[in-house]
């Protein structure tokens, strides 16, 4: 029996502790509106339920995209549903900068996702999957635009992992 979901082989490292401090975040949110509503007052069911809800929204905003990684594909979790693109089939990759900067790939199937690039930097295990996978999309000529866009981000990621050993070795 075949299962639909690949098995991961890397993960974003910082996950957890961002998944934490958006719970934390949500929970204090919940704490602290409900007291201030006790010591007012007006602490009702209703508003206590009101204050609950509006804290499961704020914890759902906070919580970051869990993304992993495998040979040939790349998936990206929200809180409502994974999205995967085999990486060794891209047919494009945008990169969008601005206050919140993030990466589009689409696939020759039709499937897309959304990431932080910082995400790929900070985990160069995660990293090296995709990589590898646009590789051979370039090799096969199925990816037709962004090349140059991955060409950035991989001399970005190197010189970054290259700082982080030269700083780490007392050499930098």
């Amino acid at each position: 029996m075949r299962h639909n979901k690949p098995v991961v082989q890397a993960g974003d490292r910082h996950w957890r502790g961002s998944a934490r401090l958006a719970v934390s975040c949500a929970l204090l949110f919940c704490v602290m509106s409900l007291l201030v509503d006790s010591d007012a007052g007006i602490l009702n069911p209703l508003r206590g339920l009101l204050w609950i809800t509006m804290s499961a929204a704020v914890c759902v905003v906070l919580l970051p995209q869990r993304v992993s990684a495998g040979p040939g594909w790349l998936a990206v979790r929200t809180p409502w549903r994974r999205h995967l693109v085999h990486t060794d089939a891209l047919a494009a990759v945008r990169q969008y900068e601005g206050v919140s900067s993030h990466l589009v790939l689409r696939d020759v199937h039709g499937h897309s996702l959304e990431l932080d690039p910082r995400v790929l930097a900070a985990n160069p295990l995660l990293w090296h999957e995709p990589d590898t996978g646009v590789r051979r999309s370039v090799g096969r000529g199925t990816l037709r635009h962004g090349a140059d866009v991955l060409d950035r981000m991989v001399r970005r990621i190197d010189d970054e992992t290259v700082q982080a050993v030269l700083r780490e070795s007392g050499l930098a």
